[in-house]
């Protein structure tokens, strides 16, 4: 059970509804980040006084910091503010809801802490899921899910006493907005359709992966570092309602499968709470008012990205990365409408192919695959 958090990534969705989860349970908040919103992480910072409070830019740092001079609350600024962040000694669980590559070293770095890790950043696993494992082995760091799919494997695994008893992972994806439609339909997408995500309300760029699929491949990936299993155990499924949030099928046929209301505060809080359940905000399922459940294949046709992500899981190494920082710089670039809804899958398959290749890389390796990646992205567009 969690007492004091650190939350990497405070303003963002999860970040926020951490804090609603916080107040209700009554955590200390000893650190709260955020890449750039100074008004929004000053409001935070009023209503839960954390310790220490960090912007990307020293700029915004240094505003900050003249807005809360009369608080007790230090500002930091840069990766050196965030690092800190995630190794307040005060803080026994660390909340990773920073989006991208940046929340690798801070997680690492928690980790070297023992502290607990609500993850909710793909990221770190997706790049470096080896190495982020053995070092939560080494230091008896618990790793514990905040990703809606995530919890529910991890949920329905708490039964099973030998995870050779495990046949397969099965991931529910909703479809995102543009289930049903072929590639005709969708090569002059906007980003405000993409945008427009059925059940869920997320951050930009995961509402975008949910719509190209990328967002289910990620979550491929992380299931695989999370729960030692390979990629032909893990399967995806498109599940409109999102109501199985994902299930669990056993050697003897038997299928575990986790339901609730589409509201991220259930995994959230259960990932401060474990192994002890309180009483949630979000309503709870109504079997009898939330209508069929119904199961899909992925169309892997139209939306290609869940395809490379299964690649680059096979390539393995700097693959993983590669991939994973090309698809953010793509989306990056689809969100100011310099590439088109498919461009994103060409640009990650490019850079995939041209960066180079190591089979076991070290973190330095990874990062390096990461910034290759993304430069061969930005290249194609300018």
């Amino acid at each position: 059970m969690t007492n004091t958090l650190s939350i990497l990534g405070s303003t963002g969705s999860i970040g926020r509804q951490t804090l609603d989860v916080a107040e209700r349970l009554g955590l200390r908040v000893a650190a709260l980040t955020a890449q750039r919103s100074a008004a929004l992480l000053e409001a935070q910072c009023r209503q839960f006084r954390p310790a220490l409070a960090v912007l990307a830019e020293e700029g915004a740092a240094r505003d900050l910091a003249v807005r809360l001079a009369d608080t007790p609350t230090r500002v930091a600024w840069g990766p050196e503010g965030l690092l800190e962040a995630a190794t307040l000694p005060e803080a026994d669980t660390v909340v990773t809801a920073v989006v991208g590559t940046v929340g690798l070293e801070p997680t690492l770095a928690a980790i070297g802490r023992g502290k607990r890790i609500a993850l909710a950043n793909k990221e770190t696993l997706v790049c470096a899921g080896p190495l982020v494992m053995a070092a939560a082995a080494r230091h008896g760091a618990e790793i514990v899910p905040v990703d809606s799919e995530h919890s529910a494997i991890f949920q329905c695994l708490q039964g099973c006493r030998d995870r050779r008893e495990v046949r397969r992972l099965i991931l529910t994806a909703s479809g995102g907005p543009f289930f049903g439609m072929k590639r005709e339909n969708l090569r002059t997408v906007t980003k405000e359709a993409a945008l427009r995500h059925p059940n869920w309300k997320m951050g930009p760029k995961i509402t975008v992966d949910c719509a190209t699929m990328m967002n289910k491949g990620l979550e491929v990936l992380e299931a695989m570092a999370l729960y030692e299993l390979p990629l032909e155990r893990v399967d995806v499924v498109v599940h409109r309602q999102s109501v199985v949030h994902s299930l669990v099928e056993f050697c003897d046929g038997a299928v575990l499968a986790q339901l609730g209301t589409p509201d991220m505060r259930l995994p959230i809080q259960l990932a401060l709470t474990y192994p002890a359940r309180r009483e949630s905000p979000a309503p709870a399922l109504d079997l009898l008012t939330c209508g069929p459940l119904t199961f899909d294949p992925p169309d892997l046709e139209t939306f290609p990205c869940l395809e490379l992500a299964r690649e680059a899981a096979r390539r393995g190494g700097t693959a993983c990365a590669a991939m994973n920082g090309a698809n953010e710089a793509a989306v990056g670039l689809f969100l100011e409408d310099r590439l088109g809804f498919y461009g994103i899958a060409e640009a990650v398959a490019r850079a995939m192919d041209e960066t180079p290749w190591t089979a076991e890389p070290t973190l330095e390796e990874i990062l390096a695959a990461d910034r290759a990646a993304r430069e061969i992205v930005r290249a194609q567009a300018r």
